[in-house]
């Protein structure tokens, strides 16, 4: 990737306030084109508040957006639409009882003197899954047939339908695993080189910092830092989003250390090896009687997986 030049997206001063609550205060964020930039912070840090003013959801209470030059009042989703900003969620948000096609031009058809050029939109749902390498689709296939992770893809297509300057993916690898994690990035690479700024929200770290980048860090609703990502370390990442610093991580580490160190009684429950292929590398794990272990960890840790697969 080359280094980004033209500023897509640039939010300054975002402020939002709801009943006794700051949501976000003073946070900035700039996208480039051609980049794919992750927002990074603790559930409630206020990303999905910032999403939700770029997408038009939530009127901001003061500071400015601006998108592709020009300076935006955004009072909906449609606005951001004709803005040019995309957004793909978590949830497949798709219909299964119609077709690939209908799914990814609905809205966009090609229409006719009498009515909607069926053959004309299914041609233009080819042409779109062909842009994403994604020709080996049959646009007249039903969407029920794909897998989940296909199904993602097809939203990422459809939302580039409008020839979109920014595309917001939000958590959009929680239910994909390993493979279908590198197809969507395969997608995503080839969207950056044509010049499309993609913000990434995840809380797989691995993730991040394999497809971004820069990152911008929220923290409790304020604006921490943007960085380029090669040049933020994991450490002074989570330092960063958790406010404390590495010090302080490494203290409880150590604390924790010496705590197990010094247990001598036999396990109630010992588990050794535990694993889970596409969610949990090997865990060892004593419980003890009498005792209450708690799971820590940023979303991607997979704790509940631990516990299912034993």
């Amino acid at each position: 990737m080359t280094e980004p030049t033209a500023r897509i997206v640039e939010m300054r001063g975002i402020s939002i306030e709801f009943p006794g609550v700051k949501a976000l205060q003073d946070v900035d964020l700039t996208l480039y084109q051609g980049e794919v930039h992750a927002l990074m912070g603790e559930n409630g840090a206020g990303k999905s508040t910032l999403i939700k003013a770029l997408t038009g959801v939530y009127s901001i209470d003061s500071g400015s957006i601006t998108i592709a030059g020009r300076k935006r009042t955004l009072n909906g989703t449609a606005d951001a639409q004709r803005a040019g900003v995309a957004t793909v969620y978590q949830e497949v948000n798709l219909c299964t009882n119609l077709t690939i096609g209908e799914n990814l031009m609905l809205g966009h058809e090609a229409h006719g003197p009498l009515g909607i050029n069926w053959k004309k939109t299914y041609q233009l749902a080819k042409q779109a899954l062909a842009r994403f390498g994604l020709d080996h689709l049959d646009p007249r296939a039903p969407l029920s047939d794909l897998s989940i992770a296909m199904q993602q893809l097809v939203a990422v297509s459809r939302a580039m339908v409008i020839d979109a300057k920014v595309l917001i993916l939000d958590e959009p690898t929680s239910s994909l695993d390993a493979h279908e994690v590198e197809t969507l990035f395969s997608v995503m690479r080839r969207l950056r080189d044509q010049g499309v700024a993609i913000l990434f929200v995840s809380h797989f770290l691995d993730q991040v910092y394999e497809i971004s980048d820069r990152m911008t860090i929220l923290r409790n609703g304020q604006f921490i830092g943007s960085y380029r990502t090669r040049e933020l370390d994991r450490t002074t990442l989570i330092s960063k989003m958790i406010g404390k610093d590495y010090s302080s991580l490494s203290t409880i580490a150590r604390e924790a250390d010496e705590v197990a160190g010094t247990e001598t009684r036999t396990p109630f429950i010992k588990v050794l090896g535990l694993g889970r292929k596409g969610s949990i590398e090997a865990v060892d794990l004593d419980l003890f009687a009498g005792e209450i272990i708690g799971f820590a960890g940023l979303l991607g840790v997979l704790p509940r997986d631990v516990v299912n697969a034993g």
